[in-house]
């Protein structure tokens, strides 16, 4: 199995989060670990798992961290939407049929070259998921996964995941940002496995998502919360942080000459710095702890218009967009 790397990025496109789970899936993890570096076919990718596990969340479990290991992001294709071409049909059945067709080509593809973009590796999942007998679909919608997203709503159908049904109910899952980073200059993909997206809580996943269908957000968010959203880089969500304050992305109250942060599960131990896009200074501040919450203020000062950032053990963690006019 590929290594993962892990370093710190201050922008990453394809960032990662962590699932409010409390399952233990290291022994599928651990039995992955022994699968070859590459597949000759879909089925022969499908019998392997269906050989190995029989409960359903392990399957979806399986695929997902043998793919997040060995599917690579096509750095070539950056930006490119792979969803399937347009193509005429006289029946929604017909339409289905052909979309189906697209989409298990697609994985095919993916699984032959071990490199994809967005809908690649949902494709991949979706054609091993029905494999094992599970029922999956793939999800195409808008992330909030720059700094420029912050203060936009929905809209601009630039990503696509994965929900999978596991006893019934849909849990919802992204293999690209699970996968690993895309990070330098020039831009290059590193392995940088994390399951935080992996059956991950609706409303956490919808710090990130946005689905073209509502009824894939699972929870009630809406176009006007996801606006209002700070942006939460995946150091935030691997780090198990918490944000109780400020909640809103934009900051825009000219009278307002600190920002008080309220965040839990920081160390003492832990570095705390912040940043202005501006000044472009990195100050350290010494949060105070109250039970398992940290507590800090950040100046505001004038001219500090533009972003701020925030790292934690020198990882950027949020990013705030700041007009007072």
């Amino acid at each position: 199995m590929k290594k993962p790397f892990f370093r710190f990025t201050v922008l990453i496109v394809l960032f990662l989060g962590f699932s409010l789970h409390a399952q233990d899936f290291s022994h599928v993890d651990s039995k992955v670990g022994a699968y070859p570096d590459s597949f000759s076919s879909l089925d022969k990718f499908a019998d392997r798992i269906n050989a190995d596990f029989t409960k359903d969340d392990e399957k979806g479990r399986a695929i997902f961290t043998w793919v997040a290991h060995h599917v690579v992001y096509d750095i070539g294709k950056y930006g490119v939407n792979e969803r399937p071409v347009g193509f005429s049909y006289r029946t929604e059945a017909e339409k289905l049929e052909k979309l189906k067709e697209l989409n298990e080509d697609l994985a095919k593809r993916t699984l032959k070259t071990q490199k994809g973009v967005c809908q690649g590796y949902c494709a991949l999942f979706v054609a091993i998921a029905e494999r094992t007998g599970l029922e999956a679909v793939i999800i195409p919608g808008t992330s909030k996964s720059h700094i420029a997203h912050i203060g936009d709503g929905p809209g601009a159908k630039d990503h696509a995941w994965n929900a999978v049904k596991i006893n019934g109910e849909w849990k919802l899952l992204d293999l690209t940002w699970g996968a690993g980073t895309a990070t330098g200059s020039p831009l290059r993909f590193e392995y940088n496995f994390n399951d935080s997206y992996f059956f991950t809580n609706p409303d956490i996943f919808f710090l990130n998502h946005f689905p073209d269908e509502k009824k894939w957000l699972l929870t009630d968010k809406t176009e006007n919360d996801f606006a209002g959203l700070p942006l939460y880089f995946g150091n935030y969500h691997k780090g198990k942080y918490e944000l109780l304050s400020p909640q809103q992305g934009m900051i825009t109250d000219r009278r307002a000459n600190t920002l008080l942060f309220k965040i839990r599960n920081i160390k003492p131990q832990d570095t705390v710095v912040y940043a202005f896009s501006k000044s472009k200074q990195f100050k350290l501040v010494k949060p105070v702890f109250n039970d398992n919450i940290a507590e800090f203020k950040v100046p505001l000062e004038a001219g500090s218009n533009g972003y701020l950032m925030l790292y934690i053990n020198e990882k950027s963690v949020l990013a705030y967009r700041i007009n007072r006019g």
